[in-house]
C-alpha cells in the first residue's frame, strides 16, 4: 500500500502501474500538525552580503506574475477536494503559475542596467528602465507598454537578448508557452518592433524554456538556440512517457537583414528529444568556436539503476565551426543523470580551464515523495574541466546536500578574486510546494571548494522560502562595483502562519548546513483512502520580482569589463557587436612577491541560468590588488590584452583582429595590423585618442612578452 504522500505507484511508459520504491517517505497529517513553524535566525551581519531592496522600488514591487491558462486544470482538481495519486500525476499541469525569466540589459544605452521580466497571458511583461543615469539614484520605471515589448497576449517564459543586427543596441527574444516565441528589434529610440514573422524565429507552438545567442558559424552575426520542453498541461512527460511527448530543441541561423533560417535538424541540435530547461552558447573548450551546453530533466522516471532509464543529462554539443554539432556528452564524462535545470560557467579552480555548474532538484524533494533518489543523486553540483577536455565531478564537499535549483549564476560576491555561485529554486506543481532552497550563495575558496554563505544572503535578503523562484540574473545595477541579484517567482506562499501550519521542515537530516532550512508546504494533504490526496484549501499568491542589492563593503577592489566586437568596422574583424561568445580572463597584479595571482575566467553569455540572461558587463574582484591585466579570447580565436586596468575602473575592450600570440605575424606586420585597427576604431568613434594609445601600448607589450617567452 502506498504511504499517503508517496508517489510510489508510477506509470510504466505503456500505461500500467508499477512500484517505484520499496521505501516511500511520507509525513502523515498528524505529524505535519506537530511540526513547529520554521524560524530562521538572521545571524550576525557580515562585511558583505545582500539586502532585499524590492520595497524601495515601487515599480518592481508592484510586479505580479499572471498564472498560465493551465491553472484552470489545477483548480478543477482542487474543486473536487480529493483525488487519487494516479489521477493527480496524469492530470495536474506542470508550472500552472508560469515559468518566468528575467534579463539585465542596457536597452537605452544610457550606461545603467535595465530589467526585463516576463509575464503570463493577459498581463504585460515589464521593462523596468533604470533611472540611475538620469537622476543619480537607483530607481525604476516600467516602460514595457510604451516600448512595445509588453507581449500582453503571450504566456511568456524565458528571455535572452543580443544585438542581432550589429547596430549597437540589444534586441529581445521572448519565449512562449505552447505558442510561438517573439523577436523584438530595438529601434534605438526607446521603442522595439516585433519582427518575429519576417525574421522566421517563431518556432511554432512549442513550449520553450531557455534560449541563448551565439555566433555558431563565425560570420559575425548572432544566431539563436532554443531549449524546448513539452506541453505542460500534463505531468505525463515527467512521470510516464520519457520521450514521445517531448519537443525538440531549435537552432535559428542568422542570415543577415534580420532574417533567420531554421537549421535545427541539419545542425544536429534537434537530434535528441530531451526535456531541456536551460541552454547556453559558450566556448567551453576555449578554441575560439562557440559550442552549446543544455540542461535536461530526468523527471520522476527512476534512474536505470532503480529499474527505470537514464534520460536527463547535461549535454555538451561541440561545434565544428560551421554550426554543425556533435554530442560528446558521454565521451567527456557527463553521464550523471539528473533533473538539470540551470547552468553557470567560470574557472572555479583557477587552472585556466572553464568549468560549469548545474542546478538540480536537490536532495529533499524526490526522496520525500518516494521516488528513489539517494543522497547525491539529485544534488546541484559543479564539474571541473580536465586538460584533455573531459570533466571531473569532485563532489559537493561540505555542502553535503543542496535544495531545489532553477536560476543560477557565477559571481564574485565579495570581490576577493574567485568565482562564487548563487542559485535559487522551488516548485509548485502539488502535492507540496517545494521550498528546500532557502537561497543558496556558495563561497569559493579559490580551489573549487564551496561553502554556504548563509548569513551573507539570508540575514537581510528576500524570503526565498516563501517564493517559488525560477529565473535569476546577476549584474551591477547600482554601479557600486559589486554584483546584485534579481530573481522572479512563479508563485508565492502567503505570509506565515498558513492555516494550522506554516512551512514545515523536510524530515530528512543529511548533515548539511541547510538541514532544517529545507522546508515544504503541503498544498495537498493525505486523504482517507490509499494514495488519496485532499486539497488543503490554501491558494498561492501571484509571483513577484525580488531585487537584492549587494551591501558592497568588503573593502576589496574590482573592475568591470565589457566586450565589443568590431565586425563591419575593421577589416578582418569577426565578432558580433556585443562580444557574446568571448571568454574574459582577469589577473590581478600580484602583491605576494614572486607568487602569481590567480586568474579569474568567465565567458560572455547570451543567455544561460534558467529562462534568464545576466548582464553582459562582468564585474571581477581584485582583492587588495591595485590593478589587473585583462585578456579576451574572441570568437574566432584572436586574443587581445590590456594591462594596468585600475581598481574601480570600467573598461570596454574592442576587438582588435590581430592576436598577440599569432605565430604568423612578424613584429612589423603585427604592429601594422594593430595600428590600422585602432585608427579605424578611433575614426568610427568607438575609442578616443587616449584609449587608442593605451590599447596600442598593451598590444605591443603583449606581443613582446610572447616573443620573449618563446626565445
Amino acid at each position: 500500500m502506498c504511504a499517503p504522500l508517496s508517489i510510489c505507484d508510477l506509470y510504466r511508459p505503456s500505461g500500467s502501474l508499477r512500484r517505484a520504491s520499496g521505501r516511500p517517505a511520507s509525513i502523515p497529517l498528524v505529524l505535519l500538525l506537530l511540526f513547529p513553524l520554521l524560524v530562521v535566525s538572521a545571524g550576525a551581519s557580515h562585511a558583505v552580503g545582500y539586502r532585499d531592496a524590492t520595497a524601495e522600488h515601487p515599480a518592481i514591487a508592484s510586479y505580479r506574475r499572471a498564472p498560465s491558462a493551465t491553472l484552470a486544470i489545477a483548480e478543477e482538481l482542487q474543486a473536487r477536494g480529493a483525488v487519487r495519486m494516479d489521477e493527480f500525476i496524469g492530470h495536474h499541469p506542470i508550472k500552472p503559475y508560469g515559468a518566468p525569466g528575467v534579463a539585465l540589459l542596457d536597452y537605452d544605452l544610457d550606461g545603467d542596467l535595465d530589467l526585463f521580466a516576463t509575464n503570463g497571458p493577459g498581463a504585460a511583461s515589464s521593462l523596468f528602465s533604470n533611472q540611475l543615469t538620469e537622476t543619480g539614484a537607483l530607481g525604476f520605471v516600467d516602460v514595457a507598454l510604451a516600448a512595445g515589448v509588453d507581449a500582453t497576449d503571450q504566456d511568456s517564459t524565458g528571455v535572452c537578448f543580443g544585438d542581432i543586427d550589429n547596430d549597437g543596441d540589444p534586441d529581445l527574444y521572448v519565449l512562449g508557452r505552447a505558442e510561438p516565441n517573439r523577436l523584438f528589434e530595438n529601434l534605438g529610440d526607446g521603442a522595439f518592433a516585433d519582427i518575429t514573422a519576417t525574421a522566421g524565429v517563431g518556432g511554432g507552438d512549442h513550449t520553450s524554456t531557455g534560449c541563448s545567442m551565439g555566433d555558431f558559424d563565425g560570420d559575425g552575426l548572432l544566431d539563436i538556440v532554443v531549449g524546448n520542453g513539452f506541453d505542460m498541461a500534463s505531468n505525463l512527460p515527467i512521470f510516464v512517457e520519457p520521450y514521445a511527448l517531448n519537443e525538440r530543441n531549435l537552432l535559428f541561423m542568422n542570415r543577415g537583414g534580420n532574417r533567420f533560417e531554421d537549421e535545427s535538424v541539419a545542425s544536429g541540435v534537434a537530434d535528441e528529444q530531451d526535456i531541456t530547461w536551460a541552454v547556453a552558447a559558450v566556448d567551453l573548450d576555449q578554441n575560439g568556436i562557440v559550442d552549446i551546453v543544455t540542461a535536461n530533466d530526468q523527471g520522476g522516471i527512476p534512474f536505470e539503476r532503480f529499474g527505470g532509464l537514464d534520460r536527463g543529462f547535461i549535454r555538451y554539443l561541440v561545434n565544428d565551426g560551421t554550426g554543425r554539432f556533435t554530442d560528446v556528452t558521454t565521451q567527456v564524462g557527463l553521464d550523471h543523470p539528473g533533473d538539470w535545470m540551470g547552468l553557470a560557467f567560470a574557472d572555479f579552480d583557477d587552472d585556466g580551464l572553464l568549468d560549469f555548474f548545474g542546478s538540480n532538484t536537490g536532495d529533499w524533494f524526490e526522496d520525500f515523495l518516494g521516488v528513489p533518489a539517494p543522497l547525491g543523486a539529485q544534488t546541484s553540483r559543479w564539474y571541473l574541466q580536465r586538460p584533455d577536455g573531459s570533466f571531473a565531478d569532485p563532489g559537493v564537499g561540505g555542502l553535503v546536500a543542496t535544495g531545489f535549483g532553477w536560476g543560477t549564476s557565477t559571481l564574485d560576491y565579495d570581490n576577493d578574486g574567485d568565482s562564487d555561485l548563487v542559485f535559487y529554486g522551488g516548485l509548485a506543481p502539488g502535492p507540496i510546494v517545494e521550498s528546500s532552497n532557502p537561497g543558496s550563495l556558495l563561497d569559493n575558496d579559490g580551489r573549487a571548494n564551496f561553502s554556504y554563505a548563509l548569513d551573507e544572503l539570508l540575514a537581510h535578503g528576500a524570503d526565498h522560502s516563501l517564493r517559488v523562484e525560477h529565473g535569476l540574473a546577476v549584474g551591477d545595477l547600482d554601479r557600486d562595483g559589486f554584483p546584485d541579484i534579481v530573481s522572479i517567482s512563479s508563485a508565492n506562499l502567503p505570509v506565515q502562519p498558513l492555516s494550522p501550519f506554516g512551512t514545515i521542515p523536510f524530515p530528512q537530516v543529511f548533515g548539511s548546513p541547510i538541514d532544517g532550512l529545507a522546508v515544504f508546504f503541503p498544498s495537498w494533504l493525505p486523504g482517507n483512502g490509499p494514495a488519496e490526496l485532499v486539497y488543503s484549501g490554501v491558494p498561492l499568491l501571484e509571483g513577484t520580482v525580488a531585487l537584492e542589492l549587494s551591501t558592497g563593503d568588503s573593502g576589496n577592489g574590482w573592475i568591470a569589463v565589457s566586450t565589443r566586437g568590431s565586425v563591419g568596422d575593421v577589416p578582418g574583424a569577426r565578432v558580433n557587436r556585443d562580444g557574446i561568445g568571448a571568454v574574459v580572463a582577469v589577473t590581478p597584479r600580484s602583491t605576494g612577491g614572486d607568487v602569481p595571482a590567480p586568474t579569474a575566467r568567465r565567458p560572455v553569455l547570451g543567455g544561460s541560468s534558467y529562462a534568464s540572461q545576466h548582464a553582459l558587463e562582468t564585474t571581477f574582484g581584485l582583492g587588495s590588488a591595485p590593478d589587473a591585466t585583462v585578456e579576451v579570447l574572441w570568437p574566432g580565436g584572436v586574443r587581445n590584452r590590456l594591462y594596468g586596468v585600475r581598481s574601480g575602473e570600467r573598461v570596454v575592450l574592442p576587438e582588435i583582429p590581430c592576436g598577440f600570440d599569432d605565430p604568423s605575424f612578424s613584429r612589423a606586420a603585427y604592429t601594422a595590423c594593430v595600428l590600422d585597427a585602432l585608427d579605424r576604431l578611433e575614426t568610427s568613434g568607438t575609442i578616443d585618442q587616449a584609449t587608442r594609445g593605451r590599447l596600442l601600448g598593451s598590444a605591443l607589450r603583449a606581443f613582446a612578452e610572447v616573443l620573449r617567452q618563446g626565445s
